[in-house]
């Protein structure tokens, strides 16, 4: 049986997978990653189930059919417009669209709503990066391609920590740096697991990014490292830009005094870039995620400017893409600034959308960026909102702000696969087609299009979102315009839309596409755009000979003197927030996986131990957040790879899976003045301790999160036969197990279970069981804290089963059994091995390297995400007394 082809939904690697009767397995042949997965993708076969699943349309939480509610949906727009203005509608959608998806919504609100007020996700991670390309090339394109990696002499990683956000990537890094000791600096204010490999890291303080990189092109001009032909043939703006970094950065003592770093650490990173023709920088949301993420991407690609480095191979800047097509979706002017196909809103753009769309009531100026667009939902400017595939509640700054904008508008609209603390804020729910079920393209970073394929039937009602949109949008009298029968069609739309009266001004342009049949678009195999003309290719990199989208066709350099910073008050910390390695965005797939939650298992604060001590914080312990947006409580982690002054907290938990809630509550609405980004990583926090009293475990069968209290911290993971809730709090037991009911409703069983229990109030240690029929159903765990509790292996294991005397009185006094589950962290989430086993290995078998501990136990092999956690443990034989090969 031939295999189908498809691409993976996570990050903006883009990986190909085949399916080969229903089994998943990375494909060998695609070009972004050649065999390899990461954990998260090695995961999609568990992340398939319908469990938890929205499998009808609702309106007020009563389940109904596609007719109604799209009618109402339709009727309750249409009013809206009619009342109050086509502006008083918007469109907030994802980078988890397909590039169709986002066509077809894009389409609907820009071309014949006529306002265009539909954002994206997007926006809260790559509009910087977008806003830079603009400037710098008249269009936003990234000029190299992931070969380039390969070619590279020295790879820059900046704001990014590609072993755990783009490990396939890193691997391929990796993998070349061994054939061609390629030099690898990281910049990042924390020391994260990218470091582990890197010849310098530069702790830089958070916000000087600009002054670090104009420092670099003042030693680049002092150093003669400058192209004078390239910048004489295809810069513009070089002079003003220079002078403007001189006065930024007079001296590497300035640059020194503003980045916190050491002169010497400095001039090492400058002369590497000066003396090394091939150089590659990559950067991500460490870049992207600030109040001056355009100018730091700007002062970026001044550097690959001025040394004419960039569209040759090895070569250029780099934007790392967090989502799987967020490309595609700036290709078809996803983001409220832009209109389709590279397009923006100058009077010509719009003339020729307009014909090419026949739509005479387009949108003539841009719309609302995403703080904007609910700000407005909150002042009541905005009356009808559809969110579709994105999660707002959790993901936006000021999430409480934005639950409370959703909770007063008339009228929410929400279309998602999975409920969500965004879905119970809406009127009326959608039931979307989720990865594996339904067609269409996404483009990665590399600007490579590739199909992700259907291979299974859509659950329930479920139905693309291309389609519900069309729908609408027939409803509201446009039939003819959106009377698509199928992702094809759209696409092909797309392509043709590229072309239109391009003549070149352009460079995305994918008109060769446009005449394809339905077959061809099924069989389409990856390809990188530009394709303007059948069998010709512009070839994967660009710029090499200029040719720029401008009037000119010159590049712009653009000086980037200064920076805004927000500065941290005094006995505050900066909060810095960014992904772990097996997790993804607010967890609604990843979190559903108990393999992908064994490795961190809760959200936590980390801190400097300076930090902390000056705080009274402890490992282990509790820290209450507090911000001008809200608060949050959360276990403590101490580490010296955290930058004095910094404190990090994952971004994932949401109300869903912890107590501590999104921690985007706690997080500033300021943005960066160009492109309307975000600044994720710059709010200001307060931290205290919180005093922990007891500790428990809760393990239960039963999918609903029991009410715990005020005072309770909680988070929840997945088992295989259940979940298990970790515990702590900071007011007496008395209020967990004040009674029997009390006790019942927190074990969630019925009056008719058996409860047993075992009490030693002298210790206030507490263990309870629920069984149902002699079956295990819940138990729960409660002991003062610093007191170890039970493993949660050993009451996973016996859930759902028949407990015979032995083992009740196992599970009770917290004994494991012989031969019984071992509880240990795992480090390898693709092979599910754990830290315990990895370091036995490495004593019994003597091994030496990263290499024969992948040979003995496959950890390693596949993602390589865990490798620096490998030479830890490697390094830490070493202390042990075992020593390693060279």
């Amino acid at each position: 049986m031939s295999a189908l082809h498809t691409t993976c939904p996570y990050c903006g690697v883009g990986c190909g997978l085949t399916v080969t009767e229903g089994v998943l397995k990375a494909d060998n042949e695609h070009p972004a990653n050649f065999g390899r997965l990461c954990s998260k993708g090695a995961a999609l076969k568990d992340t398939l189930g319908e469990a938890d699943r929205l499998l009808t349309p609702q309106i007020d939480g009563r389940a109904t059919g596609w007719d109604e509610a799209l009618d109402l949906v339709a009727a309750r727009f249409a009013a809206t417009i009619a009342e109050h203005g086509p502006d008083s509608v918007a469109f907030y959608v994802s980078g988890q669209f397909l590039t169709e998806d986002y066509y077809v919504a894009n389409k609907l609100m820009k071309g014949f709503i006529g306002a265009a007020n539909i954002d994206t996700n997007s926006r809260l991670c790559m509009a910087s990066s977008v806003a830079g390309h603009v400037r710098a090339f008249g269009e936003d394109v990234v000029p190299g391609c992931y070969e380039d990696l390969e070619e590279t002499d020295l790879a820059i990683l900046i704001g990014s920590n590609m072993a755990w956000c783009h490990p396939v990537l890193y691997q391929r890094l990796m993998a070349a740096r061994e054939k061609r000791d390629t030099k690898l600096v990281v910049i990042d204010p924390r020391r994260t697991a990218t470091c582990e490999a890197a010849d310098l890291h530069l702790p830089l303080a958070a916000g000087s990014d600009v002054l670090l990189f104009n420092g670099l092109l003042v030693h680049l001009a002092q150093s003669g490292a400058l192209d004078q032909d390239y910048i004489a043939r295809h810069v513009c703006g070089f002079d003003e830009t220079l002078l403007a970094a001189q006065q930024a950065a007079p001296c590497l003592a300035a640059v020194a005094a503003g980045t916190g770093l050491s002169p010497q650490a400095l001039l090492r990173f400058y002369e590497l870039f000066a003396q090394t023709e091939r150089v590659m920088t990559l950067y991500s949301q460490g870049v992207n995620q600030s109040l001056s993420g355009t100018d730091k991407v700007n002062a970026i690609i001044n550097g690959h400017l001025a040394t004419g480095r960039l569209g040759r191979a090895g070569m250029g800047p780099f934007s790392l893409t967090g989502q799987p097509n967020a490309m595609g979706g700036r290709e078809v002017g996803g983001l409220a600034n832009q209109l389709a196909a590279h397009m923006g809103f100058a009077e010509n753009d719009v003339d020729r959308v307009r014909r090419f769309w026949k739509a005479p009531a387009i949108a003539t100026r841009p719309g609302l960026k995403a703080v904007e667009l609910f700000e407005a939902v909150a002042a009541g400017k905005i009356k009808a909102i559809w969110i579709a595939a994105t999660n707002p509640a959790d993901s936006m700054p000021r999430a409480a702000a934005v639950r409370a904008a959703l909770e007063a508008c008339p009228f929410v609209v929400v279309s998602d696969a999975w409920p969500t603390d965004t879905t119970r804020l809406a009127d009326v729910v959608l039931p979307a087609a989720a990865w594996s079920e339904k067609d269409g393209t996404v483009t990665n970073s590399e600007r490579r299009i590739s199909r992700q394929r259907a291979f299974r039937t859509a659950p329930g009602e479920a139905r693309p979102d291309w389609w519900m949109f069309a729908e609408v949008a027939k409803r509201l009298g446009w039939g003819e315009a959106f009377a698509y029968p199928n992702p094809a069609a759209i696409f092909r739309e797309h392509a043709a839309l590229s072309a239109f009266e391009n003549d070149g001004a352009r460079v995305f342009d994918i008109g060769a596409l446009a005449a394809g049949d339905d077959g061809a678009y099924d069989a389409t195999a990856p390809l990188q755009w530009p394709c303007a003309k059948r069998g010709v290719s512009a070839g994967p990199r660009l710029f090499a000979r200029g040719g720029f989208s401008t009037a000119d066709g010159r590049a712009r350099m653009v000086p980037v003197g200064g920076e805004a910073q927000s500065l941290a008050a005094p006995n505050t910390l900066r909060l810095n927030t960014g992904r772990l390695r097996d997790q993804w965005h607010t967890m609604t797939r990843t979190g559903r996986v108990p393999q992908l939650m064994s490795h961190s298992e809760g959200p936590s604060v980390t801190l400097h131990p300076l930090d902390a001590a000056a705080r009274g914080l402890t490992e282990g312990g509790l820290a209450r957040l507090l911000s001008a947006a809200g608060s949050t409580i959360l276990p403590v982690q101490i580490s010296d790879q955290q930058r004095p002054g910094d404190v990090f907290v994952p971004m994932h938990w949401t109300d869903q899976f912890s107590s501590s809630g999104a921690i985007d509550s706690l997080v500033h609405d300021k943005t960066d003045p160009i492109s309307g980004q975000p600044d994720l990583k710059g709010s200001t926090v307060t931290v205290e301790a919180v005093s922990p009293l007891w500790s428990g475990l809760l393990v239960t069968s039963a999918p609903a999160t029991p009410h715990l209290g005020e005072a309770v911290y909680w988070s929840k993971a997945p088992l295989n036969t259940g979940f298990a809730f970790t515990l702590v709090g900071w007011t007496p037991l008395t209020s967990i197990i004040a009674s029997e009911d009390a006790l019942r409703r927190l074990l969630q069983i019925s009056l008719e279970a058996e409860l047993v229990s075992y009490s030693d109030p002298k210790r206030s240690v507490f263990r309870y069981a629920g069984l149902v029929e002699g079956r295990l159903t819940a138990s729960l765990f409660l002991a003062p804290t610093g007191t170890n509790l039970p493993m949660r292996e050993l009451a996973a294991g016996l859930l759902g089963q028949q407990l015979d005397p032995i083992q009740r009185l196992s599970l009770l006094a917290a004994l494991t059994p012989a031969g019984g589950p071992q509880q240990e962290k795992t480090v390898c989430a693709c092979f599910a091995v754990g830290a315990d086993r990895i370091t036995a290995a490495i004593q019994q078998n003597n091994l030496k390297t990263v290499a024969e501990i992948g040979a003995t136990l496959r950890a390693g092999t596949n993602c390589g995400s865990c490798i620096p956690e490998l030479k830890k443990l490697l390094r830490d034989a070493v202390r042990n007394g075992q020593a390693l090969a060279v």
